[in-house]
């Protein structure tokens, strides 16, 4: 099920980035940052009483060199088109200017839910002067500080009243959800024809939750299919195409909804920094996960070049070390056989349950094979274990005391479960837990 997602939008200089940064430390929980992922803070996964969304800084995206006018309004289009809801931000102490106006018609004509904040406003008298903004046409503005943290919660009170219903309408559980991410010109709409026409598969469109995307309904070998539609952008234009961090967002949005997230690498010009923050949001995400090396037609390969550019893919992921590789071409279809496999076993894995004996002699043996370790002359007592869910499967180990559980052990551990059960293609969670 896909979260609702929030857009700060407003010209430069009104705090969008304040009230994000306030709204990260005071009411949102970030997803800690695992090695050889790196972050960009322009989307922060968000809670506010007991309601999840995804917030989105548009005043984090860069827009290069262009002029001040038209930088806000590729920002507030991006807003429109990303969000559920957008939160229109004004200075309090500059008044309504051109610029805020002309951010007003965008978002008048989009027909989201719009709610107006007004920041700055540290002091009552200055709240005395809220009135002027319902000019703006957008009901009641909110004053606020984001520097004092002043009225937020009423703020994102509103907010949450117009999150859509977000409920999943698919419910064939036998169908295996799954979406393509990358950087532009990775092929990622290549690799969605290659897949449909391979052997005639049986294809039909179905409306997805994604905004202006089409799910595409997949029949092959017997097995169903819906490929989430993250590659193509219906808005053209430089904005789009320029800013790397907008196929983040696209990305986000497909991931909440997938069981397998596809992590594609474009062979040719090889591995970037934005690949590893795209796949770092879907590990963090607990999403089965394969990496595809695309457009392995254009390079020339011997003997040793795939084992080659695979040591290369792991080393710089290495927090997909469970994720299997596949090398193919979407331009000329070939190893693409290899592909509808990888993320069948990917998504079996991701939903597999061990019986709670059968984990337990694994767990046992490990610990025959390497004795739990003693920390300031306490040793650590495993006593059993269990799985506690799937999708990611995770596994919450009892013991004595989890301040012993040292990390390196507790890697031993996942190991040890992963060498007796698989779980390729998907992460796993384990947790210490004192028996009580």
């Amino acid at each position: 099920m896909r979260k609702p997602v929030v857009a700060i939008v407003g010209r430069p200089n009104v705090g969008k980035s304040t009230i994000f940064n306030r709204l990260v430390g005071e009411r949102i929980s970030i997803i800690e940052d695992k090695p050889g992922v790196t972050r960009d803070r322009i989307y922060a996964p968000a809670e506010w009483l007991a309601t999840e969304f995804d917030l989105i800084d548009t005043g984090g995206i860069d827009l290069g060199d262009e002029p001040l006018l038209v930088q806000v309004r590729q920002q507030a289009e991006i807003a429109i088109d990303e969000a559920d809801v957008i939160i229109f931000l004004l200075n309090g102490k500059e008044g309504i200017t051109g610029a805020d106006e002309e951010v007003a018609k965008l978002l008048f004509k989009s027909n989201k839910p719009v709610v107006l904040g007004v920041n700055k406003m540290d002091n009552p008298e200055m709240r005395n002067e809220i009135y002027e903004y319902y000019a703006m046409g957008f009901g009641e503005p909110f004053p606020i500080s984001g520097s004092h943290g002043l009225g937020l919660g009423d703020l994102l009170d509103e907010v949450v009243k117009h999150f859509p219903n977000m409920e999943d309408n698919d419910d064939e559980t036998d169908t295996i959800h799954f979406s393509l991410i990358g950087r532009p010109n990775v092929g990622k709409s290549s690799l969605v024809n290659a897949i449909l026409n391979e052997d005639r598969v049986i294809v039909s469109d179905i409306e997805g939750t994604t905004r202006d995307a089409v799910d595409t309904k997949l029949v092959k070998d017997g097995k169903n299919y819906i490929i989430i539609d993250t590659a193509g952008m219906r808005k053209k234009g430089k904005v789009y195409e320029t800013t790397e961090k907008y196929s983040i967002l696209r990305a986000l949005k497909a991931i909440e909804r997938s069981d397998v997230v596809l992590i594609l690498i474009d062979a040719e010009t090889g591995i970037r920094e934005q690949d590893k923050k795209i796949a770092g949001y879907a590990h963090d995400a607990g999403r089965a996960m394969v990496i595809v090396v695309n457009k392995w037609d254009t390079i020339e390969t011997t003997e040793k070049s795939m084992k080659e550019f695979e040591s290369k893919v792991r080393a710089h992921f290495q927090f997909l070390d469970y994720a299997p590789i596949v090398f193919l071409s979407a331009k000329t279809k070939k190893r693409i056989h290899t592909l509808l496999p990888a993320v069948q076993t990917a998504s079996e894995n991701h939903a597999k349950r061990i019986p709670t004996n059968v984990l337990n002699d694994v767990i046992m043996d490990a610990i025959a094979l390497n004795p739990t370790p003693t920390i300031k002359g306490r040793r650590l007592k495993i006593l059993y274990a269990t799985q506690v869910a799937v999708k990611p499967p995770a596994f919450v180990v009892f013991v004595n005391d989890p301040e012993l559980v040292h990390f390196s052990y507790e890697r031993f551990l996942e190991n040890k479960i992963r060498e007796a059960f698989g779980f390729i293609g998907t992460p796993i969670k384990l947790f210490a837990r004192k028996r009580q």
